[in-house]
């Protein structure tokens, strides 16, 4: 057994409450090598002679990526503080004994060497989610090429490919046009990239945060849009660009006009005068990037965070949004997030608040921040399974098990899954318009826990290359549109309602069978027993011994054979 692989911390992320009173206990090992993993709990404060509290729990592989097993095991507490430690087994019968980071080969009987929970202090850091968004599905909106309210020619709301500084027309008034095109589609939560004052088409160089940009209309036209989301059922998250402003915000204009006598001076990170502007020059002040017309907020100064959290407050009181996606939010320090979540959800309990993060952000996930992340993970792993097939089948559930390995486990169901978005090019495009792999990742986005995203046409078959092209006018001619794929993105959402054991269901059985390429998944929930198969490759890959099954996706009998890139959801008739 490999010691160096066991790992365990007495913090919110290995020992945690689930709820007041339950809580969970992890453990990583080696994959593989252990044959049994038993955790020994018992009251701190209570001496044995006048009560045995020892208590022994069998703990359980949740999950395994590539490399770890991670073992679990909750618990009933009601103590001022536990101390516990693990009993391994490994492979080839030789017991040990882990506690407080030391490793014995005897029964550890001193607390001292045991490690340590105070049950209160982890129950005031439980991680408190909003639970209207769990597993939710996601439809993303790039607003000034989505829809519009006014009059523009077919050849330039088509034009491919596009530029960054092409106008649309894009509008509030459009989107709310086109709400139903989103509820026939079966979303749950809207969300759109920036909507407030900016000279850009994408607008993440803002100059007035309290300003709905003129081209996509007014306060009252996007108060209007979420009035009518939430009668429809669904909600409406907004890009919160915090991380840094356009050059004509009033506060950057203000240094470029008086310089160091500037009473915004603390608001930015610049280090001499005359500040370098120019494009190909590395600026003398932080910005996001290297991009000149961004320049970076620095939000250590009070009077900056101050008015960052009246933002965001303020469009939450006044157009009952439900959250905010936060743009470059890892390069913001933590003690910001840290306010901002306390008092964002001062204003709105159940406010959703999502952080956009291009690697593993666990710093960030511990409950008094985010409430989840844009899952690049995952992303990440669609494309080298699908798109580029550098994955393996096996692989793919690894990445996938590393996340919920490693993450609170509430979070499984808040992560937003997707595979393209406004910053990278369009799925069919990566995969040279072939439409099976399309409707493959699809299925891995709609049909597994977490909060799916889908960028807006890719319901409909749209292309686009890297940005600015993937943020081309939406398919609306409906001779433009993939109807068919269209119809498959309803089934699946409709089998993810549905069928709530796809996402929040007990695992039964997973495996991935490289030879084959595929992922088979069962799960259980109050009754529901669904089983999903992804076929991952090209070819055709048989699994006898479910045929006769009533497969959701074809609305037909499964004939006990998967096609190209073809997923199955599995139920019994008589279910």
């Amino acid at each position: 057994m490999e010691y160096a692989a066991i790992r365990h911390f007495a913090d919110k992320r290995y020992c945690y409450a689930i709820e007041k009173g339950r809580f969970l206990i992890r453990l990583e090992i080696k994959r593989g090598d252990a044959e049994s993993v038993v955790l020994h709990v018992q009251d701190k404060y209570l001496p044995l002679k006048i009560m045995d509290t020892r208590q022994e729990h069998l703990m359980r592989v949740a999950c395994s990526d590539d490399h770890i097993d991670y073992y679990e095991a909750e618990l009933d507490m009601d103590v001022v503080c536990l101390r516990y430690f693990f009993e391994i087994k490994d492979t080839a019968g030789k017991v040990t004994f882990y506690g407080n980071h030391n490793f014995f080969d005897e029964c550890i009987t001193d607390i001292d060497r045991m490690f340590d929970c105070p049950q209160n202090l982890r129950e005031e850091e439980l991680f408190e989610l909003p639970e209207w968004a769990k597993n939710k599905v996601i439809y993303q909106i790039f607003p000034s090429r989505f829809a519009t309210d006014k009059e523009v020619p077919e050849e330039e709301w088509y034009q491919a490919p596009i530029g960054h500084q092409a106008d649309l027309k894009g509008s509030l008034r459009g989107i709310i046009n086109h709400l139903d095109h989103i509820k026939n589609l079966g979303v749950d939560v809207i969300y759109m990239t920036p909507v407030f004052s900016s000279s850009s088409s994408h607008k993440y160089n803002i100059d007035d945060y309290y300003k709905i940009d003129p081209s996509f209309g007014t306060k009252a036209d996007l108060k209007e849009l979420t009035e009518k989301a939430h009668a429809l059922g669904m909600y409406v998250i907004l890009d919160g660009v915090f991380n840094h402003t356009g050059v004509d915000f009033f506060a950057f204009k203000d240094v470029m006009e008086k310089k160091e006598q500037s009473d915004y001076l603390d608001w930015y990170y610049i280090s001499d005068f005359p500040l370098v502007m120019e494009w190909g020059k590395k600026p003398n002040y932080k910005t996001f990037s290297y991009a000149p017309m961004m320049p970076k907020l620095n939000l250590q100064n009070r009077e900056t965070a101050d008015f960052v959290i009246d933002v965001a407050s303020y469009w939450i009181r006044e157009c009952d949004i439900d959250g905010w996606r936060l743009d470059v939010a890892d390069e913001i320090h933590h003690a910001f997030w840290k306010r901002f979540r306390r008092e964002i959800k001062a204003v709105k309990k159940d406010a959703l608040i999502i952080g956009e993060i291009w690697h593993f952000a666990g710093d960030f996930l511990e409950g008094d921040e985010w409430d989840s992340i844009m899952n690049y993970q995952f992303y990440h792993a669609v494309m080298d399974l699908v798109a580029s097939d550098r994955m393996r089948a096996s692989s793919f559930v690894g990445k996938l098990n590393f996340m919920k390995g490693n993450l609170n486990r509430k979070l499984e169901g808040y992560l937003w899954n997707f595979i393209d978005t406004h910053d990278t090019a369009r799925f069919l495009h990566s995969v040279q318009n072939d439409v099976r792999k399309q409707k493959l990742a699809a299925a891995l986005q709609l049909l597994l826990p977490g909060m799916p995203m889908i960028y807006y046409g890719d319901e409909v078959g749209m292309d686009g290359a890297m940005d600015p092209d993937c943020r081309r006018g939406m398919l609306w001619d409906p001779d433009r549109q993939d109807r068919e794929l269209f119809g498959y993105y309803q089934t699946l959402i409709r089998i993810r309602h549905d069928h709530p054991a796809l996402t929040e269901g007990t695992v039964v059985e997973q495996y991935a069978d490289d030879d084959t390429g595929l992922i088979y998944i069962e799960r259980t929930l109050n009754g529901q027993h669904v089983i999903l198969v992804f076929h991952t490759r090209e070819g055709s890959a048989g699994l006898q011994s479910l045929q006769g099954m009533k497969n959701l996706v074809g609305g037909s009998v499964f004939t006990g054979t998967l096609g190209d890139y073809e997923t199955v959801v599995l139920v019994n008739e008589t279910a």
